[in-house]
């Protein structure tokens, strides 16, 4: 089993369960993003998490060992085509060097760490349209002068 077929077999349990990645996040005391990610195959699960996981969705032992493999992160496109990844990569496109000016002008010379990082998607209900909130918080990661 790759990784590839994990997730398939996890959302194919997940749909089945008639589950969310929230109510599961919940149930295995963890973040939901953090969870999408393991299950899509972009971040590794720990032992006993793998296991209550699999257990959860009635998943054989394999994808239990699957979910504790150290990932290798590759993207298949250099622009998604997916409209709501697009848009992400539309905001990194149009303001990420307005980010960088800001980050550094606040830090120094560095970048943010995508490893010491976390993040959450929340909903805020409006009248107009409720509206995607998502907070990143990561490392402020100084560049090494030597």
């Amino acid at each position: 089993m790759n990784k590839i077929q994990m997730t398939e077999d996890i959302i194919q349990a997940k749909i089945a369960k008639d589950l969310t990645w929230e109510g599961m996040a919940i149930s295995l005391n963890v973040s939901p993003v953090w969870l999408t990610s393991v299950c899509l195959g972009m971040n590794t699960a720990s032992a006993d998490v793998a296991k209550a996981l699999t257990e959860m969705l009635s998943l054989p032992s394999e994808v239990e060992q699957v979910l504790m493999q150290y990932p290798t992160k590759i993207w298949e496109q250099s622009v998604p085509t997916d409209p709501l990844m697009y848009r992400l990569y539309e905001i990194v496109g149009v303001y990420g060097e307005t980010l960088k000016e800001v980050i550094q002008e606040k830090f120094g010379d560095g970048i943010m760490s995508a490893i010491d990082f976390t993040m959450d998607v929340d909903k805020v209900e409006d009248p107009k349209g409720d509206r995607v909130l998502l907070s990143i918080n990561g490392k402020f990661l100084p560049y090494k002068k030597w």
